[in-house]
């Protein structure tokens, strides 16, 4: 004898088709992550001694404990055209991942109970007023994009000094041409670097920093003639030919700044 579909019984099933397309659907849109971009101005080689050794020694291994599980750390890479050249300020970037916007908080207070990172990161901790261990540090604060809303370490051959991390930030005239250069990363653009081997680590909207509106990326290269190689490919794809002339593309950005990287031989990035 066939039981008649009931409403209880109705609703019952929808219910556990809905929770089971739930775990899906969470899986299949990740949250977007949330990245800290430090930029440390330095003055001289001591200096540059000083935070290696407080990054390497302190800060990453603290934040792993915190709850971070991968920091990228580089250096600028030699000016190409005049390689035995000095750069003329001293720079290291600090990449660091958080899953979510109050991670950044939640890391922070971690790191101020921290009493091993007190111990280890001491002599940059308790710096001096008249020796400092940097002349300055810039933060930038960005989302990931949807279209990459995780960041990927790169998988490249040769050694660190070799490797090349071109990252990138785009200023726009007004918020909303931003908003429509974002949008072409997600409609396209992206898809094009993966394509065409970019090794891309991240994409992501400036929240906070000093130039807004801004979006920020970053693409890896075995070497500098790997990069050269890509860019060069990507200049003649059709696909971006077609994408970079569409009129509802045009003027969304204003300036572009590039920046060729190595990483350092601590980095996890």
């Amino acid at each position: 004898m066939k039981h008649p579909l009931t409403k209880s019984k109705f609703l019952f099933l929808l219910l556990a088709l809905v929770s089971l397309a739930l775990p899906y659907r969470a899986a299949a849109a990740p949250k977007q992550e949330f990245y800290q971009l430090k930029i440390y101005h330095l003055k001289d080689q001591q200096q540059e001694d000083r935070l290696d050794k407080f990054l390497k020694d302190a800060y990453l291994p603290a934040l792993h404990r915190a709850g971070v599980a991968k920091v990228g750390v580089f250096k600028p890479a030699a000016d190409q055209a005049n390689p035995s050249a000095a750069p003329a300020e001293k720079l290291v970037y600090v990449f660091i991942p958080f899953k979510a916007a109050d991670q950044v908080f939640k890391v922070e207070e971690k790191l101020k109970k921290d009493k091993t990172y007190a111990t280890a990161g001491q002599e940059y901790l308790e710096a001096a007023f008249n020796n400092p261990v940097y002349q300055r540090i810039e933060v930038v604060l960005m989302q990931a994009f949807t279209g990459m809303p995780l960041f990927s370490a790169p998988k490249l051959n040769g050694t660190p000094a070799d490797r090349i991390y071109e990252l990138r930030s785009y200023e726009a005239a007004s918020e909303k041409l931003h908003e429509n250069k974002v949008a072409m990363f997600n409609n396209g653009e992206m898809e094009i670097f993966s394509r065409l081997g970019f090794n891309p680590v991240f994409y992501a909207q400036v929240k906070a920093g000093s130039k807004m509106p801004n979006l920020m990326y970053m693409t890896s290269f075995d070497n500098i003639a790997s990069r050269e190689e890509k860019w060069k490919a990507f200049g003649a794809d059709p696909a971006w030919k077609k994408m970079v002339s569409a009129p509802e593309y045009a003027n969304n950005f204003l300036r572009a700044d590039i920046y060729l990287l190595h990483p350092t031989a601590y980095s996890e990035i």
